[in-house]
């Protein structure tokens, strides 16, 4: 680095000159030059930036208060200009998104139905510990309400098979009146922990949730007992559940039906057809014809007469407890499906999987991913990993065996308690299962009518009646349903998740800022940036030319003498030509050219005289 212009002879004393000299001829510019000093900088920037406003500050210097006041100007849009830009990418950074409805019109599938008589059935192996629960239940229900239940069943000593499995009825959780809490009463009843020291109680305001809660309990706890590979009859009513079943026009087929046995609803059809959706309306959709009888086979555990639906995508697990609805007997009730599909933006911008990717959680239903089936893996998991004991209802991880009095005598307890923290979402499960990144959710609207009509149920009875319904019944019409499963309407609504601030617009919203308080554009913002390298540049210069200064004028300690201070007097001293200079000069040590280290080894010798001299600039 040297300077553009290099003077011949050492500064003389006098007034400084107004502006640098001119090159002399044969000056060769170098290839990175830098200004003399932060004026000369920021002169140079102000006159030449396409910055508006920059020019002001120059051009009025004559007038003080014109330049004061666009300094200040600036100072404030620069102030406005950052704190807007602060704004911006702190939206940028929450990750906002927008929902975009879109309306497409296509052929669908039908979606999955599942129906369900609501007649849980006594499985054979746990006839007589039902029975013995059965007996306890009525007791409770007579000590607290004087209602004297009788038997809804007749005596199964029969049918009781030979072996057992060994359980033990806990009779110390039994339903209690708690408290009075104005008019009403509330009753429930008390679990502890294994050791005792940890009690609590579930109690309810109504008497019939408290019975249907005690009696579940225990019912789960009894079905615990059942072997492993059993298995009940998926058969329903002597298989007269179905009684008749069309889709646009044609008789379904016996393999478009699958069936299975819930604990709780009882026998479950899910009609799984490969339909497709041709038009919309009533002949063109799915029609059944249930047989509703309601059978003493566990009165305490379903007040409800009627049957139970759900309709739910292909290859998703039914959770009746969670998404379905109820039909009453009697009637004829037309489901209209109208599907929406939602899209949704991952990560950044949100959490969701896209078939279950990246899940903490594994999946114990053998079925497609959806959240209700992560959330109840994920409870599951937690009650193994606590409770050592999985709940009956839910499949079991590998490896674990389901809660029962007889081998986990505190399992209620521990069930109860970790429930209690799932719905107050002090639980992980809720983190740990995102939602599917594309998903279809199904709006339904249910219309009823009485069916059969006063006029037709005679003729309609008699016909039915060969399909298997009894004639010798006399309320004919409160053991039927009419179930119609169609689309509203083919046209789906496509909601789809779209960034707010993407990249590209996040550019155009800064540079419309930039815009508005500077008229500047991204060679704008270069320049500044090059200003910023210039007078960083230009400050390492001269710290550096300052501190070698300091330090050859440092006193020296000789060698021989110890710390002596050796002053070279000023005959001795060089002039630029090489030899003694006799003119009187301003005092100040003279550094050699070979003498200065790094940047400042290429400036002349004339440069390092103190004293007055002309602005004049930096090259390299």
């Amino acid at each position: 680095m040297r300077l553009g212009a290099a003077a011949q002879t050492p500064p003389r004393p006098g007034p400084p000159s107004a502006a640098p000299p001119p090159p002399k001829e044969g000056h060769q510019e170098g290839l990175v030059e830098l200004p003399a000093s932060f004026r000369e900088l920021l002169t140079f920037f102000c006159t030449n930036a396409t910055i508006h406003g920059a020019i002001r500050l120059v051009c009025s210097r004559g007038n003080r208060l014109k330049t004061t006041s666009w300094g200040l100007l600036s100072l404030g849009a620069l102030v406005a200009l950052c704190w807007q830009l602060g704004l911006l990418f702190q939206r940028h950074w929450h990750r906002p998104v927008l929902m975009a409805v879109s309306v497409h019109s296509e052929r669908k599938l039908l979606p999955l139905v599942t129906l369900c008589d609501g007649n849980p059935r006594r499985p054979s192996p746990v006839l007589r510990h039902l029975e013995l629960l059965d007996e306890f239940a009525r007791e409770n229900i007579d000590s607290l309400y004087n209602v004297n239940l009788s038997k809804g069943r007749a005596a199964l000593s029969a049918t009781v098979p030979r072996h057992e499995p060994p359980f033990h009825l806990d009779r110390e959780i039994r339903l209690q009146r708690l408290s009075h809490s104005g008019s009403r009463v509330r009753v429930g009843f008390r679990l502890c922990n294994s050791t005792g020291g940890d009690c609590f109680y579930r109690s309810y305001t109504s008497g019939v949730v408290a019975v249907q809660d005690w009696y579940h309990f225990h019912y789960v706890d009894i079905l615990a007992l059942l072997p492993a590979a059993w298995e009940d009859s998926h058969g329903s009513q002597d298989g007269h559940f179905v009684l008749s079943c069309s889709y646009d026009g044609l008789d379904c087929q016996a393999r478009q039906f699958r069936t299975f046995h819930h604990p709780t609803y009882g026998s479950c059809y899910t009609v799984d057809g490969v339909w497709t959706a041709q038009r919309p309306g009533i002949t063109h959709g799915v029609g059944l014809v249930l047989r509703v009888e309601q059978q003493p086979h566990l009165p305490l555990l379903s007040t409800l007469a009627g049957i139970r639906v759900m309709v739910h995508g292909r290859n998703h697990t039914p959770f009746l407890g969670h998404h379905s609805f109820s039909v009453r007997p009697g009637t004829e009730a037309t489901i209209s499906i109208r599907e929406d599909e939602v899209h949704r933006l991952g990560s950044p911008y949100g959490h969701c999987t896209t078939g279950g990717e990246g899940v903490e959680v594994e999946l114990l239903h053998n079925t497609s991913y959806t959240r209700q089936a992560c959330l109840v893996s994920c409870f599951q998991q937690l009650m193994v990993e606590t409770c050592s004991c999985g709940y009956y209802l839910h499949p079991l991880p590998a490896g674990a065996e389901y809660c029962s009095s007889a081998q986990h005598p505190a399992w209620g307890h521990c069930f109860y308690r970790l429930y209690q923290d799932l719905e107050t979402h002090r639980l992980p499960c809720t983190s740990r299962c995102p939602r599917p990144c594309r998903e279809s959710a199904f709006k339904l609207s249910t219309g009823t009518s009485r069916w059969p009509s006063a006029k037709s149920a005679g003729w309609t009875l008699a016909t039915l009646g060969e399909q298997g319904l009894p004639r010798q019944s006399h309320r004919q019409r409160s053991n039927l349903a009419k179930i119609n499963i169609v689309y509203q309407e083919l046209n789906y609504h496509s909601v789809e998740e779209a960034p707010v601030y993407s990249v590209p617009q996040l550019l155009s919203a800064m540079g419309s800022l930039c815009s508005l308080w500077f008229g500047a554009s991204v060679l704008s913002l270069l320049e500044l940036l090059e200003l910023l390298l210039d007078a960083s540049a230009l400050t390492l210069v001269l710290s550096g030319h300052r501190l070698c200064r300091a330090w050859f004028s440092w006193p020296r300690a000789s060698p021989a003498s110890g710390a002596s201070n050796i002053k070279p007097e000023a005959s001795q001293m060089p002039t630029p030509a090489g030899g003694t200079s006799d003119d009187p000069e301003p005092s100040g040590p003279h550094l050699p050219r070979v003498m200065l280290p790094g940047v400042l080894a290429g400036v002349s010798a004339e440069e390092s005289w103190a004293g007055p001299r002309p602005l004049e600039t930096l090259d390299t």
